[in-house]
């Protein structure tokens, strides 16, 4: 039985523009020191410009793809049993997804020199709608150790 109440998860206004959550969250993790107007900006541009690129006519329905390609479904956990550390594949709640992937599309798009992070994100954005480049590296990396320490996955709990 628990002793103490777990924490409540705040709701998130959905974004202006689309009226979509996925994306204010996308908005609220590009945001630097609270300039909430610039990460806007940034992120519709960079929608705008990857739903021209790929060529779709809804571009919240191919962003929505693209987050789903990102989306890795098994992570690894470290857990030490009797004196040694073993990495345990366990598989990842759908918040968790979520967040992983808008991780690493944002971190990616960052990484991309000599650009701004509108193209970077458009850039990454198109990828994982492709199912290539570093953010679907990343995943698939992932997925790989997890299928590594398939065999420890006894001691999840």
């Amino acid at each position: 039985m628990a002793r103490r109440r777990r924490a409540e998860k705040r709701k998130a206004d959905p974004d202006p523009k689309y009226n979509n959550l996925t994306i204010a969250k996308l908005i609220n993790k590009i945001m630097m020191n609270g300039k909430k107007t610039i990460a806007r900006k940034i992120v519709y541009d960079a929608i705008e410009g990857f739903a021209k690129k790929i060529g779709a006519s809804d571009p919240v329905e191919a962003f929505e793809k693209a987050l789903e390609n990102a989306k890795p479904s098994l992570e690894i956990k470290s857990r030490r049993i009797g004196g040694a550390t073993y990495q345990v594949p366990i598989e990842i709640a759908p918040d968790r997804r979520t967040a992983l992937a808008m991780r690493w599309i944002i971190t990616f798009s960052r990484a991309k020199v000599g650009r701004c992070m509108a193209d970077g994100l458009i850039t990454e954005l198109s990828d994982c709608y492709n199912n290539q480049g570093s953010t679907i590296k990343k995943k698939e990396d992932t997925h790989k150790m997890a299928e590594a320490n398939k065999a420890f996955a006894h001691y999840k709990w």
